[in-house]
């Protein structure tokens, strides 16, 4: 059974350097970026004309979703686009002195399930918050295109799927080969011929049955790929049943897990400390966990009695029982523990570092104790995200 299938992939004629831009969820707080691809784009054909910036959410998006509709209706009829039928890409993307390859095609959204016990070939890594998915539905559900920023980690360290093809790629059709805005880097990507398609597929199906179980997991764009899967389930159309991916493996030295601490704010420190052992001493196992707190009068380790197979897991279950009879205290998601360090010199404040999580853990933590708590892990910096390049037809035009 196949589980990776070919797409009718769009491209853009030209301009890549003004159609590609990066993953609508990043640069939230930094209105200036979106100003200045704005800029540089100017009235050029661009992926950012057909996307949303989650900068630019609000309460009403009405007109912004209706004009990125017509757009799209506006580039299929000017053509835009050249459609290569029936194909798979090689992906290879040089930023900050690494290349990460990946493989460009299709997942049946009938074999993903976002739900945190999960037992389908495709699984969230980490919560989905449900309260997220409307305004992308709204975004989604009446678009004739989608344009792929998801990336899903398979768990291959003999390296079979995407490895074997960078020998071969100058045997292949290059697409494209380009500087992304911003910084971005460089990306170039390759047509795979039929035969290199049967062999990314066999080595999948040979993975998932190494494996057992679980064959993708979602490394980022959780939330679009739940969207794509909620749009589907309105709407089923055999076109929409299938969602555009890159396929990327987690043992790839480009990518790299980054542990999110956490802080807690409006907090009596001495209480949560206190009490985060006495409820863990009642439901942890046997394994020990370690935990670093910072306050604006103390440093410490305590040792804690694990409720889940990683420290997060451990540290955030319990946060989510504190705060709801609790609801003064506010939790914040921080990158390095130096910004912990100096958000924990105000009073009422307490953080906790801990050890990150290892590529090699997150297939056995998902299998164990289902997706992973928000904010657990993030894969890299915001200008090494995927960008908008590739787009596939999602319904006919009306």
């Amino acid at each position: 059974m196949k589980h990776f299938y070919p797409a009718d992939i769009l491209l853009p004629k030209g301009g890549y350097e003004k159609w590609a831009v990066v993953a609508c969820d990043q640069y939230t707080s930094e209105p200036e970026y979106w100003e200045e691809v704005k800029r540089f784009v100017g009235d050029s054909p661009s992926a950012l004309n057909i996307i949303l910036p989650e900068v630019y959410l609000s309460d009403d998006n009405s007109e912004k979703i209706e004009k990125i509709n017509s757009t799209m209706r506006e580039y299929l009829e000017k053509k835009v686009f050249v459609e290569y039928k029936n194909s798979m890409m090689l992906i290879e993307r040089e930023s900050n002195n690494t290349i990460r390859r990946g493989v460009l095609g299709l997942v049946d959204l009938e074999e993903y399930d976002y739900s945190s016990d999960s037992k389908s070939p495709i699984r969230a890594t980490e919560a989905t918050v449900i309260d997220r998915l409307p305004p992308r539905v709204k975004i989604r559900e009446n678009a004739l295109l989608e344009l792929p920023h998801i990336l899903l980690l398979i768990d291959d360290p003999k390296r079979t799927v995407v490895e074997p093809l960078k020998n071969k790629k100058y045997d292949y059709t290059l697409a494209y080969n380009f500087n992304l805005m911003q910084g971005g880097g460089n990306i170039k990507g390759w047509l795979l011929d039929e035969a290199n398609i049967k062999a990314v597929q066999d080595a999948l199906d040979d993975l998932l049955k190494e494996n057992g179980e679980l064959l993708f997991a979602v490394g980022d764009g959780n939330h679009s790929l739940a969207t794509a899967k909620e749009c589907y389930k309105q709407s089923k159309d055999p076109l929409a049943r299938y969602a555009l991916v890159e396929v990327v493996n987690i043992h790839d030295e480009s990518i790299v897990f980054e542990p999110i601490y956490r802080v807690l704010f409006n907090i009596d420190e001495k209480d949560f400390i206190q009490s985060f052992i006495d409820y863990t001493d009642a439901h942890g196992g046997h394994e020990i966990q370690r935990f670093h707190y910072m306050t604006s009068g103390a440093h410490g380790g305590i040792n804690i009695k694990a409720t889940a197979k990683l420290p997060i897991g451990t540290l955030q279950n319990y946060i989510d029982i504190y705060t709801e009879s609790h609801p003064e205290v506010k939790v914040d998601y921080i990158h390095g523990s130096n910004v912990v360090s100096s958000l924990c010199r105000k009073k009422n404040t307490l953080g906790f570092i801990f050890e990150g999580m290892k590529k090699s853990e997150l297939f056995p933590a998902i299998i164990a104790d289902g997706s992973l708590p928000r904010k657990t892990f993030s894969m890299g910096h915001a200008q090494d995200k995927r960008f908008y390049v590739e787009a596939r037809r999602i319904r006919e035009s009306e």
